[in-house]
Protein backbone atom coordinates (compact mmCIF):
# COMPACT_ATOMS: atom_id res chain seq x y z
CA UNK A 1 0.00 0.00 0.00
CA UNK A 2 2.95 2.13 -0.65
CA UNK A 3 1.53 5.52 -1.68
CA UNK A 4 -1.57 4.47 -0.33
CA UNK A 5 -2.18 5.04 3.06
CA UNK A 6 -0.76 8.28 3.79
CA UNK A 7 -1.93 10.48 6.13
CA UNK A 8 -4.87 11.99 4.62
CA UNK A 9 -6.36 8.58 3.23
CA UNK A 10 -5.90 7.00 7.22
CA UNK A 11 -8.09 10.09 8.11
CA UNK A 12 -10.45 9.01 5.40
CA UNK A 13 -10.69 5.37 6.11
CA UNK A 14 -11.14 6.27 10.48
CA UNK A 15 -13.80 8.49 9.25
CA UNK A 16 -15.25 5.21 7.00
CA UNK A 17 -14.89 3.13 10.28
CA UNK A 18 -11.79 1.37 9.75
CA UNK A 19 -10.27 0.03 13.08
CA UNK A 20 -6.79 -0.54 12.96
CA UNK A 21 -4.79 1.00 10.52
CA UNK A 22 -1.30 0.76 8.95
CA UNK A 23 1.37 3.38 7.59
CA UNK A 24 3.52 2.58 4.15
CA UNK A 25 6.12 0.60 4.92
CA UNK A 26 9.65 2.13 5.14
CA UNK A 27 13.04 0.38 4.35
CA UNK A 28 15.01 -0.04 7.64
CA UNK A 29 18.27 0.60 5.88
CA UNK A 30 16.09 3.67 4.55
CA UNK A 31 15.57 4.52 8.30
CA UNK A 32 19.14 3.89 9.74
CA UNK A 33 20.67 6.26 6.73
CA UNK A 34 18.28 8.65 6.23
CA UNK A 35 15.78 9.43 8.84
CA UNK A 36 15.19 12.93 8.52
CA UNK A 37 14.03 11.62 5.04
CA UNK A 38 11.90 8.85 5.32
CA UNK A 39 10.04 9.98 8.26
CA UNK A 40 7.81 11.36 6.37
CA UNK A 41 6.01 8.07 5.70
CA UNK A 42 5.34 6.98 8.94
CA UNK A 43 3.92 10.01 10.50
CA UNK A 44 0.40 9.70 11.54
CA UNK A 45 -2.12 11.81 13.74
CA UNK A 46 -3.29 10.32 17.24
CA UNK A 47 -6.99 10.15 15.67
CA UNK A 48 -5.62 7.66 14.12
CA UNK A 49 -5.13 5.17 16.64
CA UNK A 50 -4.28 2.49 16.75
CA UNK A 51 -1.65 2.62 14.47
CA UNK A 52 0.97 0.48 13.26
CA UNK A 53 3.92 1.45 11.46
CA UNK A 54 5.52 -0.93 8.78
CA UNK A 55 9.08 -1.16 8.07
CA UNK A 56 10.56 -4.09 5.92
CA UNK A 57 14.65 -5.24 5.69
CA UNK A 58 16.95 -8.17 5.58
CA UNK A 59 18.86 -7.81 8.54
CA UNK A 60 17.98 -8.58 11.87
CA UNK A 61 20.03 -5.93 13.66
CA UNK A 62 19.17 -3.44 10.96
CA UNK A 63 15.68 -4.26 11.55
CA UNK A 64 16.24 -4.35 15.27
CA UNK A 65 17.95 -0.94 15.36
CA UNK A 66 15.51 0.50 13.03
CA UNK A 67 12.76 -0.40 14.88
CA UNK A 68 14.00 1.01 18.11
CA UNK A 69 14.50 4.71 16.40
CA UNK A 70 11.24 4.56 15.10
CA UNK A 71 9.17 3.48 18.38
CA UNK A 72 10.79 6.06 19.94
CA UNK A 73 9.94 8.87 17.50
CA UNK A 74 6.71 8.06 17.04
CA UNK A 75 5.82 5.81 20.03
CA UNK A 76 2.99 3.42 17.33
CA UNK A 77 0.50 1.29 18.89
CA UNK A 78 2.44 -1.80 17.11
CA UNK A 79 5.16 -2.53 14.98
CA UNK A 80 4.56 -4.93 11.90
CA UNK A 81 7.26 -6.27 10.05
CA UNK A 82 6.20 -6.52 5.91
CA UNK A 83 7.29 -10.48 4.53
CA UNK A 84 4.54 -10.23 2.35
CA UNK A 85 5.01 -7.22 -0.38
CA UNK A 86 5.74 -9.31 -3.89
CA UNK A 87 7.38 -5.52 -5.57
CA UNK A 88 10.36 -6.54 -7.15
CA UNK A 89 11.80 -3.36 -6.08
CA UNK A 90 11.36 -4.79 -2.62
CA UNK A 91 12.06 -8.47 -3.03
CA UNK A 92 15.17 -7.63 -5.02
CA UNK A 93 16.93 -6.50 -1.93
CA UNK A 94 15.48 -9.53 0.18
CA UNK A 95 12.80 -7.60 1.96
CA UNK A 96 9.14 -8.62 1.65
CA UNK A 97 8.15 -11.81 0.34
CA UNK A 98 11.40 -12.67 -0.44
CA UNK A 99 11.53 -14.00 3.42
CA UNK A 100 9.62 -16.22 2.65
CA UNK A 101 12.10 -18.16 0.89
CA UNK A 102 14.44 -18.25 4.01
CA UNK A 103 12.30 -18.47 6.99
CA UNK A 104 15.17 -18.90 9.64
CA UNK A 105 16.00 -15.59 8.45
CA UNK A 106 12.69 -14.29 8.55
CA UNK A 107 12.06 -15.74 12.20
CA UNK A 108 15.39 -14.27 13.38
CA UNK A 109 14.93 -10.74 11.93
CA UNK A 110 11.17 -11.10 13.87
CA UNK A 111 12.93 -12.42 17.07
CA UNK A 112 15.86 -9.39 16.95
CA UNK A 113 12.97 -6.61 16.51
CA UNK A 114 11.10 -8.01 19.43
CA UNK A 115 13.88 -8.31 21.67
CA UNK A 116 14.89 -4.72 21.11
CA UNK A 117 11.61 -3.19 21.54
CA UNK A 118 10.44 -5.51 24.08
CA UNK A 119 7.47 -4.38 26.42
CA UNK A 120 7.75 -0.62 24.72
CA UNK A 121 5.82 -1.67 21.71
CA UNK A 122 4.18 -5.26 20.52
CA UNK A 123 5.28 -6.68 17.09
CA UNK A 124 3.52 -7.78 14.57
CA UNK A 125 4.76 -9.47 10.86
CA UNK A 126 2.48 -9.82 7.33
CA UNK A 127 3.11 -12.80 5.28
CA UNK A 128 1.91 -14.18 2.06
CA UNK A 129 1.34 -18.23 1.93
CA UNK A 130 4.56 -19.11 0.35
CA UNK A 131 6.93 -18.19 -2.41
CA UNK A 132 4.64 -20.22 -5.32
CA UNK A 133 2.52 -22.57 -5.22
CA UNK A 134 5.67 -25.22 -4.89
CA UNK A 135 6.73 -23.49 -1.85
CA UNK A 136 3.75 -23.31 0.56
CA UNK A 137 5.40 -22.33 4.07
CA UNK A 138 2.96 -20.37 5.70
CA UNK A 139 2.23 -23.14 8.47
CA UNK A 140 5.85 -23.22 8.85
CA UNK A 141 6.20 -19.58 9.14
CA UNK A 142 3.65 -18.74 11.58
CA UNK A 143 4.98 -20.85 13.64
CA UNK A 144 8.56 -19.67 13.73
CA UNK A 145 6.59 -16.19 13.84
CA UNK A 146 5.01 -17.29 17.52
CA UNK A 147 8.15 -18.45 18.70
CA UNK A 148 10.29 -15.25 17.79
CA UNK A 149 7.39 -13.40 19.88
CA UNK A 150 5.12 -11.64 17.58
CA UNK A 151 1.61 -10.85 19.17
CA UNK A 152 -0.54 -11.47 15.75
CA UNK A 153 0.16 -12.64 11.95
CA UNK A 154 -1.52 -10.94 9.05
CA UNK A 155 -1.21 -14.04 6.04
CA UNK A 156 -2.61 -12.93 2.47
CA UNK A 157 -3.77 -15.65 0.75
CA UNK A 158 -1.78 -15.72 -2.20
CA UNK A 159 1.88 -16.54 -2.97
CA UNK A 160 4.58 -13.90 -4.02
CA UNK A 161 4.19 -15.63 -7.65
CA UNK A 162 0.23 -14.82 -8.05
CA UNK A 163 1.09 -11.05 -7.02
CA UNK A 164 -2.65 -10.11 -6.98
CA UNK A 165 -4.15 -12.76 -9.71
CA UNK A 166 -5.65 -15.94 -8.97
CA UNK A 167 -8.28 -15.81 -5.67
CA UNK A 168 -6.38 -15.86 -2.06
CA UNK A 169 -6.57 -19.02 -0.25
CA UNK A 170 -8.76 -18.64 2.66
CA UNK A 171 -8.77 -22.36 3.39
CA UNK A 172 -5.07 -21.99 3.92
CA UNK A 173 -5.15 -18.96 6.25
CA UNK A 174 -7.99 -20.79 8.29
CA UNK A 175 -5.58 -23.68 8.86
CA UNK A 176 -2.65 -20.59 9.93
CA UNK A 177 -4.67 -19.60 12.35
CA UNK A 178 -5.47 -22.99 13.88
CA UNK A 179 -1.76 -23.71 14.19
CA UNK A 180 -1.09 -20.95 16.55
CA UNK A 181 -2.24 -19.13 19.37
CA UNK A 182 -1.96 -16.02 18.74
CA UNK A 183 -4.42 -13.39 17.10
CA UNK A 184 -4.39 -13.78 12.41
CA UNK A 185 -5.43 -11.69 10.49
CA UNK A 186 -6.86 -12.50 7.50
CA UNK A 187 -6.17 -10.44 4.20
CA UNK A 188 -7.05 -11.07 0.24
CA UNK A 189 -10.35 -10.94 -1.62
CA UNK A 190 -12.44 -8.93 0.95
CA UNK A 191 -14.37 -6.65 -1.21
CA UNK A 192 -18.15 -6.66 0.18
CA UNK A 193 -19.45 -6.75 3.37
CA UNK A 194 -20.55 -10.34 2.66
CA UNK A 195 -16.66 -11.44 2.29
CA UNK A 196 -15.84 -10.08 5.98
CA UNK A 197 -19.09 -12.24 7.09
CA UNK A 198 -18.10 -14.78 5.40
CA UNK A 199 -14.42 -15.06 6.39
CA UNK A 200 -15.55 -14.44 10.10
CA UNK A 201 -17.92 -17.32 10.58
CA UNK A 202 -16.10 -19.56 8.31
CA UNK A 203 -12.30 -19.32 9.28
CA UNK A 204 -10.54 -19.31 12.88
CA UNK A 205 -9.21 -15.80 11.85
CA UNK A 206 -9.60 -12.84 14.98
CA UNK A 207 -9.79 -9.70 12.03
CA UNK A 208 -9.91 -9.29 9.09
CA UNK A 209 -7.29 -7.07 6.79
CA UNK A 210 -9.07 -5.02 4.02
CA UNK A 211 -6.37 -3.09 1.44
CA UNK A 212 -6.78 -2.80 -2.36
CA UNK A 213 -10.61 -3.12 -2.27
CA UNK A 214 -10.72 0.22 -0.10
CA UNK A 215 -8.45 2.00 -2.75
CA UNK A 216 -11.58 2.65 -4.93
CA UNK A 217 -14.32 2.41 -1.69
CA UNK A 218 -12.88 3.41 1.42
CA UNK A 219 -16.61 2.84 2.47
CA UNK A 220 -16.10 -0.89 2.68
CA UNK A 221 -15.46 -0.11 6.84
CA UNK A 222 -18.46 1.21 7.50
CA UNK A 223 -20.31 -1.12 5.50
CA UNK A 224 -18.93 -4.19 6.62
CA UNK A 225 -19.97 -2.14 10.46
CA UNK A 226 -23.33 -2.18 9.35
CA UNK A 227 -24.32 -5.28 7.53
CA UNK A 228 -22.65 -7.21 10.75
CA UNK A 229 -24.88 -5.53 12.97
CA UNK A 230 -27.99 -5.62 10.96
CA UNK A 231 -27.50 -8.55 8.52
CA UNK A 232 -28.75 -5.50 5.83
CA UNK A 233 -26.37 -4.49 3.07
CA UNK A 234 -26.06 -1.19 2.71
CA UNK A 235 -26.65 0.69 -0.41
CA UNK A 236 -23.15 2.01 -1.73
CA UNK A 237 -22.45 5.81 -2.20
CA UNK A 238 -23.97 7.09 -5.25
CA UNK A 239 -22.47 8.89 -7.98
CA UNK A 240 -22.82 12.23 -6.87
CA UNK A 241 -21.19 11.20 -3.20
CA UNK A 242 -18.48 9.70 -4.81
CA UNK A 243 -17.63 12.25 -7.04
CA UNK A 244 -17.90 14.41 -3.83
CA UNK A 245 -15.36 12.12 -1.80
CA UNK A 246 -12.95 12.29 -5.00
CA UNK A 247 -12.62 16.15 -4.85
CA UNK A 248 -12.77 16.19 -0.57
CA UNK A 249 -9.66 13.60 -0.82
CA UNK A 250 -7.92 15.87 -3.45
CA UNK A 251 -8.75 18.93 -1.10
CA UNK A 252 -7.14 17.29 1.93
CA UNK A 253 -4.18 16.45 0.28
CA UNK A 254 -3.36 19.62 -1.28
CA UNK A 255 -4.12 21.18 2.03
CA UNK A 256 -2.46 18.89 4.00
CA UNK A 257 1.22 19.84 2.20
CA UNK A 258 1.88 16.66 2.04
CA UNK A 259 3.09 16.09 -1.31
CA UNK A 260 4.48 19.24 -1.94
CA UNK A 261 2.47 22.54 -4.01
CA UNK A 262 -0.90 21.92 -5.67
CA UNK A 263 1.05 20.38 -9.01
CA UNK A 264 2.94 17.78 -7.47
CA UNK A 265 -0.03 16.66 -4.78
CA UNK A 266 -2.01 16.30 -8.01
CA UNK A 267 0.02 13.80 -9.79
CA UNK A 268 0.84 12.04 -6.29
CA UNK A 269 -3.60 11.84 -6.44
CA UNK A 270 -4.17 10.48 -10.26
CA UNK A 271 -3.88 6.83 -9.36
CA UNK A 272 -5.76 7.65 -6.43
CA UNK A 273 -8.42 9.56 -8.71
CA UNK A 274 -8.92 6.87 -11.09
CA UNK A 275 -9.39 4.39 -8.75
CA UNK A 276 -12.53 6.41 -6.93
CA UNK A 277 -13.72 6.48 -10.62
CA UNK A 278 -14.07 3.31 -11.08
CA UNK A 279 -17.90 2.02 -11.68
CA UNK A 280 -19.06 5.25 -11.83
CA UNK A 281 -20.85 6.11 -14.82
CA UNK A 282 -19.66 8.54 -17.58
CA UNK A 283 -16.49 8.84 -15.90
CA UNK A 284 -14.85 6.03 -18.36
CA UNK A 285 -14.29 8.57 -21.40
CA UNK A 286 -12.65 11.03 -18.75
CA UNK A 287 -10.35 8.96 -17.31
CA UNK A 288 -7.29 10.12 -19.58
CA UNK A 289 -7.92 13.14 -18.53
CA UNK A 290 -8.08 12.20 -15.08
CA UNK A 291 -4.35 10.61 -15.39
CA UNK A 292 -2.96 13.88 -16.58
CA UNK A 293 -5.15 16.66 -14.11
CA UNK A 294 -2.54 19.02 -12.76
CA UNK A 295 -4.95 21.54 -10.31
CA UNK A 296 -8.18 21.19 -8.44
CA UNK A 297 -10.24 23.45 -10.65
CA UNK A 298 -9.17 21.51 -13.82
CA UNK A 299 -10.40 18.62 -11.41
CA UNK A 300 -13.50 20.10 -10.08
CA UNK A 301 -14.35 21.00 -14.12
CA UNK A 302 -13.88 17.35 -15.56
CA UNK A 303 -15.90 16.02 -12.87
CA UNK A 304 -18.57 18.51 -12.87
CA UNK A 305 -19.21 17.07 -16.34
CA UNK A 306 -20.52 13.49 -15.15
CA UNK A 307 -22.47 15.17 -12.93
CA UNK A 308 -26.51 14.92 -13.06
Amino acid sequence: MAGVTDPIFRTLCKAEGADVMVTEFVSAEGVLQAWSRNRRYVEFEDAHRPLGIQIFGSVPEHCAAAARIIVDAMQPDFLDINAGCPVPKVVGKNGGSSLLKDLPLLQRIAAAVVQELGTDCPVTTKIRIGWDQEHICAPEAVRRLEDAGVQAIAIHGRTRSQQYGGRADWEMIDRCARLVHIPVIGNGDICTPQDVQRARETTAVSAVMIGRAAMNAPWLFRQAKEYLCTGVVPEPPAAPERLDFMLRHTRMAIESGHYGDELVTMRAMRSRLLAYAKGIPGTKPLRPRLSRVASYAELTSILDEVRV
